[in-house]
């Protein structure tokens, strides 16, 4: 079995247990195991699934890259991840789709980065996925990076169904307010893009010159201004 194939059975379960535990397998070990003997069962299956991952990846040879990456992807690519660390640091104050906040009133209006989508978190995730696939774009890079994508995305719209039947009238009335598909919101209308709070621009600002200078001790590579700082 070659090494790119072992990356994709790997993060095939690490997405698909996700899946399974997250939704339906959820109800019946919660019910056989208790709320805290499911956790405990959902983080040993998702760090030993990770680890898995992780490692696989860490063995496999670098392949041939699918395409040259130059200046010209390297901007773009480098001001999407900003947008994704405004969103991710956005996401984590007040954010209703959080778990836990099944009782959490939603905003009376959608702003900063819930305008934009009501998944700022899960679009900061899937947005880092597409990102990394267009500057490394190599065989195994490629399957995580769209594990990730997926595991965002199709995890955003189960979190929708999962809220619905959780919170019903209040949960749709947010979703009349905001959209699963960036700016789709504000362009209909429904939002109005601004409102960010302080925390938003400066840490994501934080967040993303902090993650991309890592990469410099990490993988030895310079990402994001860095690229330019130390070119």
């Amino acid at each position: 079995m070659d090494s790119t194939t072992q990356v994709a059975i790997a993060a095939a379960a690490f997405v698909g247990t996700h899946f399974l535990l997250s939704h339906p397998l959820r109800a019946p070990l919660v019910k056989a195991l208790g709320p805290g003997g499911f956790m405990g069962v959902y983080v040993l299956v998702a760090f030993a699934t990770l680890g898995w991952l992780a490692h696989v990846y860490q063995a496999s040879p670098a392949t041939t890259p699918l395409w040259a990456v130059g200046e010209g992807i390297w901007g773009p690519v480098t001001l999407v991840m900003l947008v994704a660390s405004v969103l991710l640091v956005g996401s984590l104050i007040g954010n209703p789709a959080l778990p836990g906040s099944p009782g959490q009133p939603t905003p009376a209006v959608a702003k900063g980065v819930f305008a934009i989508t009501r998944h700022p978190m899960m679009w900061s995730f899937a947005l880092w996925g597409l990102c990394h696939i267009a500057v490394y774009p190599i065989a195994a890079n490629i399957v995580v990076s769209v594990a990730i994508v997926i595991l965002a995305l199709v995890g955003a719209r189960l979190q929708d169904a999962k809220k619905e039947a959780l919170q019903g009238e209040s949960w749709r009335a947010w979703e009349a307010k905001t959209s699963y598909w960036p700016f789709l919101a504000i362009a209909q209308g429904r939002a109005k893009f601004g409102g960010f709070r302080p925390h938003d621009i400066a840490g994501g600002v934080v967040i993303w010159l902090a993650g991309t200078w890592a990469h410099i001790p990490i993988a030895g590579v310079a990402a994001g201004v860095w690229r330019w700082i130390y070119g």
